[in-house]
């Protein structure tokens, strides 16, 4: 028997950094959104007592550093599971892009195998193991749109915010966010406003979110990537309503009402970046 998953990227709305915490983690408040460029995650019981990653993609581990890999590990550790699993990623989101391409597939898993071995959990309940495994997954396994704090993991759902297209453009560099985050000067960047954004959300007002939109990451990868800050400078000059880095990047987004405007800003980017796609929010969540 296999199963197929959907694992889609998400966007941030917001991303604000409030602290360093004891644990070594930093305090995060962030708006995020999911977006309908997924990859496609394929689980498979095989008779072996082993978990195996298959991908094309020659950047997604084979291994215990693949999140998918961690996730299969984490529930067959809790439930005591002797059955073996296959899990094929089929890679649309890039690698190290910002996007939670790896949190996703991770998630992905989660529900897949809550599903193939009957584990009968809810989605509370797989978010809250998704947790242990990386920052972003609990968000994933839910969707949607949401505020996410502490880490990351202490989710509040959201509307889903007016749909429109977004412009996704990444550059062929790959960024530390772990570097960014030890980079951060936290005593001089400008905090998005995220009950604003909230509100904005909640009144399904599309000028302003585009207003309110803000990542207190770029203050350090733009400086350190000036690829990425071109590319932030010629979406805007283009004519996206609103441009933003997601995550830690490099993948910068736009996003765009009117499809007018849509093709002028696609082959704008297309000259000079080789990763770019067009795509519309998805915004709801997934259901039990």
């Amino acid at each position: 028997m296999t199963i197929f998953i959907k694992a889609p990227a998400k966007i941030n709305l917001t991303l604000d950094v409030l602290n360093k915490r004891s644990d070594g983690y930093h305090e995060v408040e962030m708006i995020m959104t999911t977006i309908d460029l997924s990859d496609r995650i394929g689980l498979s019981e095989i008779k072996e007592d082993k978990i195996r990653i298959i991908s094309q993609n020659r950047f997604v581990p084979d291994d215990q550093r693949n999140l998918a890999y961690q996730a299969a590990k984490v529930l067959k550790e809790k439930f005591k599971i002797k059955q073996g699993v296959s899990i094929t990623i089929d890679k649309a989101i890039p690698v190290a892009a910002g996007l939670a391409g790896g949190s996703s597939d991770a998630a992905a898993t989660l529900r897949g195998l809550n599903q193939l071995w009957n584990l009968g959990l809810t989605l509370d309940e797989v978010a809250e193991i998704g947790a242990e495994i990386g920052s972003d997954v609990s968000f994933c396994v839910y969707g949607g749109t949401a505020l996410a704090k502490g880490r990351g993991e202490k989710i509040t759902h959201l509307p889903a915010p007016p749909n429109c297209w977004v412009i996704l453009a990444k550059p062929s560099i790959g960024v530390s966010t772990a570097d960014v985050y030890r980079n951060l000067d936290l005593t001089t960047i400008r905090h998005p406003n995220s009950n604003a954004m909230i509100d904005a959300i909640y009144n399904g007002n599309y000028e302003a979110i585009c207003k309110e939109m803000g990542n207190v990451l770029e203050t350090v990868t733009l400086k350190t990537h000036p690829e990425v800050q071109h590319i932030k400078e010629q979406m805007e000059r283009f004519g996206a309503d609103a441009v933003l880095m997601s995550g830690s990047g490099p993948t910068v987004f736009g996003l765009v009402q009117y499809d007018s405007r849509l093709q002028r800003i696609y082959n704008g980017l297309r000259g000079f970046c080789d990763q770019v796609f067009a795509v519309r929010m998805l915004g709801d969540r997934f259901s039990e």
